[in-house]
């Protein structure tokens, strides 16, 4: 019996919410609908201009942890935070919501705890200005044998391979934990991310046990379109996860398929709509559901956090799964 049923491994990020109407978004200069990395300078001006901010823990893997909280299962969180008020309230509040926080705050060193300047548009298009600071320290070092080896299921974040270290921390807690037995997988976590490390992505998707990614994504990392990016993907993967927003959802695992069809709302906010499909669907993976009920249960999750601010639930998600006859 592993200690954990989902162990995660990512950015640590504290997520600031501010509204921001298109021609705020354009003067100041901001890429409208994606996430961009900026430096300290530019975070802190950024930071400067948001009227009533709101915080809440983010980082996308921790969000889907704290899903998988929500739905009752064992978690736990690889990542690094500064011992200041922002890294502080971080490994508190993932904590509170039932997330091992395993790595104690960092004391000394000069890289503040990671945030992300998220402007939500009246169309509920969010546009991140994430400032990695401490968690681009992030490495092997932080990866302990005895969490990422109690992993029923490990789950990774495609950023963490935009800095060396990261990546290997990465590769650290993969073999730890399918040498134990556990299942590893990935969110691809964006298209301009699966351009910089296509070679390396590819590689994964051979050697993981899961991938999760949308449209773009898959497309992306084979540079094909998505019908030939899946059939290579089925070819390469254990399982293959592609979401289409607004679209059905297609599930590959060798010669078995399934197609869930998503039912439309108009988002609220869509922070986080791709971090609690994963939340369902790992549930569901981590109860033996079949592939079409996994991919039910990670639209279910979605559409619950677009309906509200913010990346994480707020409803109970397992009385939404009895609701729909999931569970």
């Amino acid at each position: 019996m592993k200690s954990y049923q989902v162990v995660g491994i990512g950015n640590a990020i504290v997520d600031v919410f501010t509204t921001a109407d298109d021609s705020f978004i354009e003067l100041m200069g901001i890429e409208k609908g994606i996430m961009q990395l900026v430096e300290r300078d530019r975070g802190e001006v950024l930071y400067g201009a948001m009227k009533d901010r709101v915080q809440a823990p983010g980082g996308s893997v921790a969000n889907t942890l704290a899903g998988l909280g929500n739905l009752g299962l064992t978690t736990a969180f690889i990542g690094r935070v500064h011992d200041d008020a922002l890294g502080r309230f971080y490994a508190k509040t993932m904590a509170d919501n039932g997330t091992d926080f395993v790595n104690a705050p960092v004391a000394g060193g000069d890289l503040p705890t990671s945030r992300s300047m998220i402007f939500v548009s009246p169309d509920g298009e969010r546009s991140m200005n994430t400032y990695l600071g401490i968690s681009s320290e992030l490495g092997p070092v932080d990866v302990s044998d005895d969490v990422a080896g109690q992993a029923e299921i490990l789950f990774l974040e495609g950023y963490l391979y935009d800095k060396p270290l990261g990546k290997q921390a990465f590769e650290r807690a993969v073999q730890l934990c399918q040498a134990s037995g556990g299942k590893a997988g990935i969110a691809l976590s964006d298209p301009f991310c699966v351009d910089r490390h296509r070679a390396d992505f590819r590689r994964l998707v051979k050697d993981l046990d899961y991938v999760i990614g949308n449209e773009h994504e898959w497309s992306s990392l084979y540079e094909a379109d998505l019908s030939s990016a899946l059939e290579q993907a089925a070819q390469d993967s254990g399982l293959v996860v592609c979401t289409r927003s607004g679209h059905d959802v297609i599930v590959v695992r060798g010669d078995e398929q399934a197609i869930v069809p998503v039912h439309r709302i108009v988002p609220v906010d869509a922070t986080g709509a791709g971090d609690q499909f994963a939340a369902g669907f790992l549930y569901g993976m981590a109860t033996g559901q079949s592939l079409g009920v996994c991919g039910r249960m990670g639209c279910v999750a979605a559409a619950e956090v677009i309906s509200h601010f913010g990346a994480r639930p707020e409803t109970d998600l397992k009385a939404l799964f009895r609701k729909k006859g999931l569970i």
